[in-house]
């Protein structure tokens, strides 16, 4: 493996509209096959729904809903003699914020009916009011690193 320096730190070019790098990148995220007029209509179609139903700043209610998804801890698999463990890990800021936003995509895909716009903004409304498969997603992880705990001292 080579000495050299790691990779570097990507920046996201901010949104056009709201001028935010968080909404650029959930754009990025929810694009499909590089449609990303597409992605766009969709994340900001569902921030307008977002505003009709509650009167208040979709990017807050955006900012709320990513805050209760993130993850702070995920087990890793680690082998140590013949066995697999489960053991817990802090996770990156990166990473949260790049689980968060795959989990709420899911999330929203897997909901039936509705537009695509609806579905997330559903989401997003459900996961910043800390309801919903997202933030069930991030509880059901949390859960399986506390199970694991006793497996913590095999971290690597």
């Amino acid at each position: 493996m080579s000495r050299g320096r790691g990779a570097g730190v990507r920046t996201h070019p901010a949104d056009s509209k709201y001028r935010d790098h968080l909404v650029g990148k959930f754009v990025n995220i929810l694009m499909t096959r590089g449609k990303k007029s597409t992605a766009q209509r969709v994340c900001y179609g569902a921030f307008d729904v977002i505003h009709g139903k509650t009167g208040s700043d979709p990017l807050k209610v955006f900012h709320s809903a990513l805050g209760n998804v993130k993850p702070m801890v995920e087990v890793k698999s680690r082998r140590v003699g013949g066995a697999s463990y489960q053991v817990p890990v802090e996770i990156r800021p990166v990473r949260q914020v790049a689980l968060a936003f795959r989990w709420i995509k899911k999330s929203a895909r897997a909901r039936t009916g509705k537009s695509m716009q609806e579905k997330l903004a559903a989401e997003l409304l459900d996961a910043a009011s800390n309801t919903g498969a997202a933030v069930k997603k991030r509880d059901e992880t949390h859960r399986m690193a506390e199970a694991n705990r006793a497996f913590a001292h095999y971290r690597w």
